[in-house]
């Protein structure tokens, strides 16, 4: 069973930062890319940043040089570093993984940009 938990979503003024954190619970084995997803109200769901087994890294256009995705010396954490944010980066942010050609997802965290 895959879980993955995410922590670090709240409120932050424009042009501040916030840091998710994703676990996962489990094996490492099996894991392909992790990454993180978000969704707006009223918008699709969309792919914000992932990274590979490699370490390669990939970003959607809107975050490209404000985001940062990275993950922790055990395999099993993800992170994504977010600054410059944006009232347009509101949204539910969810953790997601491909492990053995199957997605999961987190419960989501929130993030809020407002002054």
């Amino acid at each position: 069973q895959v879980q993955l938990v995410e922590s670090g979503g709240g409120l932050v003024q424009p042009g501040g930062s916030l840091r998710l954190s994703c676990a996962h619970s489990g094996s490492i084995f099996g894991i392909r890319t992790m990454g993180w997803h978000r969704q707006a109200p009223g918008k699709q769901r969309e792919l914000v940043a992932s990274i590979d087994n490699g370490d390669s890294t990939s970003y959607a256009d809107s975050v490209k040089g404000r985001f940062t995705i990275s993950r922790g010396n055990d395999k099993n954490t993800v992170y994504l570093q977010m600054n410059d944010l944006k009232p347009e980066d509101t949204a539910l942010y969810y953790c997601t993984c491909v492990k053995y050609g199957t997605n999961y997802w987190g419960q989501g965290t929130q993030v809020t940009v407002s002054s």
